[in-house]
């Protein structure tokens, strides 16, 4: 068995065939604590997911994950702001198409 193996645990495939994709960027995820036993469980939705930069930080707005059911009073809430984690130069070329494209 290979450790390296990349599971995809959410994708959104609607947005490939409603948008034009330019560039692909792969990113790490801010997440609390009951958030990650709702994805492994794969309990997300990227449906109505957008990314958005503010001040020299990305955020994903819209991505649902779903209440851990075992959570009780320590559970998140599903919609909430999630930063992304990105290196500066990949937030830098992000910040420069947005302008360049009005995005």
């Amino acid at each position: 068995m290979i450790m390296d193996e990349i599971k995809v645990i959410a994708e959104n495939r609607k947005a490939r065939h409603e948008y034009h994709i330019e560039d692909v960027i792969e990113a790490g995820l801010v997440l609390q604590g009951t958030e990650v036993k709702s994805i492994r469980g794969r309990r997300v939705n990227l449906k109505d997911s957008f990314a958005k930069v503010e001040n020299n930080e990305v955020f994903l707005y819209g991505m649902h994950i779903s209440p851990y059911e075992q959570g009780n009073r320590f559970n998140h809430d599903p919609l909430r702001v999630r930063k992304l984690l990105l290196n500066r130069s990949e937030i830098r070329r992000l910040i420069g198409i947005t302008r360049e494209k009005g995005m």
